[in-house]
Order: structure tokens, then sequence, then C-alpha cells
């Protein structure tokens, strides 16, 4: 019997498009009514909390409009792209100590429409309600700080429809989010491509401001599929793709989308429909990327295997400064080495162990994967590896 998904009973102070644009959260409202009776509290704690905040998002746009719109942002800005639970937060993490670069945070993504303004009048107060519900992530135990990095999907969730996040608030459209807004991302009209360049570019401008003009590093796993439409808005873009062991990816992931789901959701959704979603949406994702990648110019594309980046992380970083070509890599290693330092004790989730059944799973579902990245499959037979509490 199918084992439907235990809400976590999140704080209605958690959902994430909580601060996002009231058009937006109401257009998706509409458009995916067979919301259940019993998340109404959370619908109408997302339509308050929007609604409320509304006035900030005017006077953003009449105070910052203009300057935003004239913001040159880096021709180059450097995109961390992998399948999520790969890596690409560490990575981020990392590099986001050299002082030269800038970053999307948590804050901006969460009220991108008012993130200038609100950052003195907001963020503070914001800041301690949410160490008090959630100092850590849940999914990987990292502190949370509103100034962290975060993936500028965020907000274009906030800002959009065009975005695959929307899956986690309606779950039984997942394949459809994903699908749409991800792998046939180009089929989108002209128009809908269109406002998604035009948001895409508000959020890196806002960032620029906010960092004083300096070069971006973001994370987005979902442009992993999407490096056709990123080249069409910003041809010079570095990225630096991070993989992961298949196995360790799937524990991971399921992990991830059973977290945030349980605390988005507008209607129920089984178990057994997530571990779908992790090995559909993990093919879709990487087959696109292995048929795009070549479309990214020589020297602008760097691989990174995860094992490697957590034994050698220095030597990681090295190769990826000199692949592509970036500057202030010796007056970056001290921040890199501290930050390195400070993480030593961090404890990831722990796991139990996953049946034989899901190991076959994976060799017939990702067997791509193994041979494009040469690790070795695991034989289910007294063979064992770890999955997700």
């Amino acid at each position: 019997m199918p084992t439907k998904l235990e809400d976590k009973g999140a704080s209605l102070l958690e959902h994430p498009h909580m601060m996002g644009s009231f058009n937006n959260w109401v257009k998706l409202l509409w458009n995916n009514r067979d919301i259940e009776m019993k998340y109404l509290p959370r619908v109408m704690s997302v339509t308050s909390l929007t609604l409320l905040t509304s006035p900030l998002k005017f006077i953003e746009q009449i105070v910052y409009g203009n300057r935003v719109k004239n913001t040159a942002i880096h021709p180059s800005p450097i995109i961390i792209i992998g399948h999520w639970r790969t890596g690409t937060t560490h990575l981020h993490n990392i590099m986001c100590r050299d002082e030269n670069l800038g970053h999307v945070t948590v804050f901006q993504v969460t009220a991108p429409d008012f993130c200038l303004v609100g950052d003195t009048i907001i963020k503070k107060p914001f800041s301690i309600v949410q160490k008090m519900i959630h100092p850590t992530r849940e999914i990987d135990n990292i502190p949370l700080s509103m100034d962290n990095p975060e993936e500028e999907d965020v907000a274009l969730s906030n800002m959009t429809p065009y975005s695959y996040l929307h899956m986690y608030s309606f779950p039984q459209r997942a394949s459809q989010f994903f699908e749409k807004y991800i792998t046939q991302f180009d089929s989108l009209p002209e128009s809908a491509i269109a406002e998604w360049k035009e948001k895409y570019l508000k959020i890196m401008r806002k960032a620029t401001i906010k960092t004083g003009g300096k070069r971006l590093v973001t994370k987005n796993c979902a442009d992993s599929a999407r490096i056709k439409a990123l080249l069409e808005l910003i041809p010079d873009a570095k990225f630096i793709h991070i993989y992961r062991n298949p196995y360790d990816v799937y524990r991971s992931t399921f992990h991830l989308y059973k977290s945030v789901t349980a605390r988005a959701q507008l209607h129920d959704v089984t178990v057994e429909e997530i571990e779908t979603w992790v090995f559909e949406f993990y093919n879709q994702l990487i087959k696109q990327y292995f048929a795009d990648k070549a479309l990214i110019p020589a020297g602008n594309l760097v691989e990174v295997k995860y094992e490697d980046l957590e034994k050698t992380p220095m030597d990681q970083l090295r190769i990826i400064y000199k692949t592509l070509d970036l500057p202030g890599l010796a007056e970056a290693e001290p921040a890199f080495q501290a930050y390195l330092e400070s993480i030593t004790g961090y404890k990831k989730n722990v796991y139990r162990e996953v049946s034989d059944e899901v190991i076959e799973k994976v060799n017939k579902h990702w067997p791509f994967a193994f041979d494009e990245w040469d690790y070795a499959k695991l034989q289910p037979k007294n063979k064992k590896v770890g999955a997700p509490v």
C-alpha cells in the first residue's frame, strides 16, 4: 500500500513563498486549485504575508527601479551547476569566501522584490525568527543565515510561475513543473522565456548592487539543463559542474525531496511517488546537461568530482581557478583554508542502510552515470550503501 508523506507540521513562516509576489502566488493558487482543506492555514499564511509586504515591493520599485535596470553585471559570472546533493552548496560556500566574488543571499531570494529596502527593516527581525525555528538546514545540517549564499531559482519562484520549485507546493504536478521549467525550458513561449530572463537579470543586478559591483558566483542545480538559455543571456558565463557517486546522490536527494515537500505541500503525495521523482528527474537533468555542455565555449567549463573536492579541496580549487582563468586565487587561499578548517567538525545527516532493491534500481535507472564518471557499480548481494532516514 502506498505510504503517504507525513506532513512535518511546519511553522506557518517556513513556506518558501512567504515573502514573494502576491500576484504570482494568487496565480499559482488559481492554476492549482485542488488544495486540501488541512493545508488552508498554510495557504492563508502565505497569502497574508505576500499581501502585507506588497507596499515594500512598490517602494523598492520607486526607489531602486532605474538603478537596478541600469546596473551592469560582470560579463562572465561563475555559475555552479550539477544535480541536487552533489556538493553544489559546499562548493558555493567555499568559493564565496573569495572577497573578490559576490553572491545572491538567502534574504535576497526570499524577498527578491524588496530585498534592497528590506535589508535594514525586515532582514534582522526575520533572521531572529528564522534562527528560532531552524538554526540549520534540515536537509544537510548546514547553519542558516540570511546572508548565506543561495540559489537564484528560489527568487525566480517567488517572482514568476516559471520555476520547478513550485513542485514542492503542488507535488501531484511535480513532473509537469520539472519538465516544463527545466528540461523542456526552451519549448516555453517566447514571452515566458523573455520574462524569465528579465527576472533572472533583475536578481543578478540587485546582487551586484549589494556586493558593490563584484563578479557573482551563483549556484543553481536547475541551470544544468538551461545552459542554452543562460548562454543567450550571458555568452561568456563560466560554469563549474560538480558530480557525485550515484548511490549517495540517490540517498541524499530522496531525503531532500521528502523534507522540503513536507514543509511546503498543499496537497498530499506518497513516498513512492517521491522516489519516482528521484530517478526520473536525475535522468532528465543529467542527460540534458550531457547534450548541452558542448555549447559552452572552450575554457568556460570545468568539471569537479565531489569526492575529490572532499579529499583535496585546495587542489580542486586551484584546478577551477586555472581552468576558468579566474584571478585572485593566492589572495583568497587563506580565506578558503580558514573556512575549510571551520567546518572540520561538520556532521552530515545519519543514514540507514539501503535495501538491495534500491541498489538494483540505481543500477538500472542510472547506468550512464557510472559509465560517464567511472564509478563502480555495487552488487546487491551482501553489498550495502547508505540511504536517507
